[in-house]
């Protein structure tokens, strides 16, 4: 078996930073996952939902209203400016729907990266 590059491994700590806890699951948001794989979020969804049979619920969900906006208060992911919020609720991945995606992962043509998280 091969070994990783080094600019492939990314840090436990610093996924372990974007991990929530909703609906009695841990998951990774949309956006973190997109700077993950190094593509915008639009970019992700568009081949999620393409794939839409490939997650169930199990494996990844859509943020009710309220779920949003109070994550939007936690994490303030709005930025001033015209185009700069988001039109759609953030989907939320399962550990599951985590694998999925890396395993469906060519789609998004890009290999994951390593994501650079403002604290």
């Amino acid at each position: 078996m091969g070994h990783m590059p080094e600019d492939l491994l990314i840090p436990a700590e610093q996924i372990a930073k974007v991990i929530l806890f909703l609906r009695g699951h841990k998951v990774l948001l949309d956006e973190d996952l997109a700077k993950l794989y190094g593509v915008s979020t639009k970019r992700l969804n568009e081949q999620v939902r393409r794939n839409r049979k490939r997650f169930p619920p199990d494996f990844m969900f859509e943020l009710t209203d309220e779920e949003s906006l109070a994550l939007r208060s936690q994490i303030a992911t709005l930025k001033r400016g015209r185009g700069r919020h988001r039109k759609y609720l953030p989907f939320a991945f399962t550990e599951q729907g985590v694998a999925m995606l890396s395993r469906s992962g060519h789609a998004l043509q890009r290999s994951p990266k390593r994501p650079s998280y403002s604290s």
